[in-house]
């Protein structure tokens, strides 16, 4: 049976760079799930409304295909290699991905959910939508292999030029959502040059950090051309 996608989401990060590597750790990031047809405009949300939380059944549209059978896990420093299926890691036999997120509202209207904390980019093909119910999606005494540490955080900063155009260009809550993203240090895991510059699509803007010794410095911040930007959020 062919899968197609009944919505796409729609938010500030245009690709994979900087997208969280879990659901969850970036809660002040928002974006929204937008139902296509023939669910658009239907009942096909009522009473999502009274849960908290969905989960979000979603394609990896950005990556190539891949059958490895194996991966390097950023958790790992992205030099150990697991099982495919011992690990989260984006390149899977289907491009399938699993995200639980908060729903912040629902427009029966319109067919959208405002929702916040995904790990996904924007239009990434959205295959179906189930409430989160805790006494049965919620493992207590669950263990978590490899990934038992937190994620580790960066402490972030802003030259005074770059935090004035980022507050300038940026409402209070993508700014939170940015520093968020920011402090989960969106590099690639085997690469550690404090001299590199890097630059993070985010809201229309390209964001330019460097990270030295636990430290990440956004250097500054400028608009990128507005036909290569996708955000109607």
């Amino acid at each position: 049976m062919e899968i197609e996608a009944i919505a796409y989401y729609r938010c500030p990060l245009p690709g994979k760079f900087g997208a969280p590597r879990q659901a969850g750790l970036a809660p002040a990031l928002k974006g929204l799930v937008t139902l296509e047809a023939p669910y658009a405009g239907s009942q096909a949300l009522r009473g999502l409304e009274s849960f908290s939380h969905a989960w979000l059944i979603w394609g990896f549209h950005l990556n190539g295909s891949r059958n490895s059978r194996t991966v390097r896990p950023p958790r790992l420093g992205g030099n150990v290699r697991v099982g495919v299926f011992a690990s989260r890691s984006p390149f899977r036999p289907n491009g399938m991905g699993l995200s639980a997120v908060r729903i912040e509202s629902v427009d029966l209207r319109k067919g959208t959910i405002e929702v916040s904390g995904a790990d996904l980019a924007d239009g990434t093909p959205i295959y179906d939508i189930k409430p989160y119910v805790p006494y049965s999606d919620s493992i207590p005494d669950a263990t978590p292999g490899f990934c038992a540490k937190d994620w580790p955080a960066l402490e972030v900063n802003f030259t005074p030029e770059a935090e004035a155009s980022l507050r300038d260009a940026l409402d209070d809550d993508r700014f939170d959502a940015l520093v968020q993203i920011l402090r989960l240090d969106p590099r690639p895991q085997y690469q550690d040059d404090p001299d590199r510059i890097y630059g993070l699509d985010f809201s229309g803007l390209d964001v330019m950090f460097r990270v030295d010794s636990g430290y990440l410095i956004v250097t500054g911040a400028r608009e990128q051309d507005c036909n290569q930007t996708q955000n109607d959020l």
